[in-house]
């Protein structure tokens, strides 16, 4: 497959270092610019030099260099996007935790009784020290993670 597609590029360029140029002005003194010769009589024929395509780039490059860095540009806007993505996927869980802790807060400070489950799973109201101490608990939680 390399060597076809080599083949083709060597073919390519040959036949583009073969093309000429042709400039003259048809009947109507319009100025015609083309890569085949003029049909008939003309006006001011000229032919033109053209120079053939170089081996590497205008900047320098071969076509294999300047295919790497496309797929190197490729490989950095996926690596970008993947980046990206876990960056909002970050965001979005440290904003339902940021909700989350709100609503835990907001409901101990109503003041209503509020049950909570231990270790064994049976359920328990907290007394006023304990939720005094969750209240702190979440206020820092708040603080510290919703910005």
């Amino acid at each position: 497959m390399k060597r076809i597609a080599l083949a083709a590029a060597t073919l390519l360029a040959a036949v583009a270092a073969q093309a000429q140029i042709y400039q003259w002005q048809d009947e109507n003194n319009k100025t015609v610019i083309s890569d085949r010769p003029p049909l008939g009589k003309v006006k001011g024929e000229r032919q033109i030099e053209a120079e053939a395509p170089a081996a590497a780039g205008a900047n320098g490059k071969t076509l294999a260099d300047r295919e790497m860095d496309f797929r190197k540009r490729q490989k950095e806007a996926r690596e970008g996007a993947e980046e990206a993505e876990k960056e909002r996927l970050v965001a979005a869980q440290k904003k339902e935790h940021c909700d989350e802790a709100r609503r835990s807060l907001q409901m101990l400070e109503s003041g209503e009784r509020v049950a909570m489950r231990d270790s064994r799973g049976e359920r328990y109201f907290l007394d006023d020290a304990q939720r005094a101490q969750e209240i702190v608990k979440l206020r820092q939680d708040v603080q510290a993670n919703c910005r």
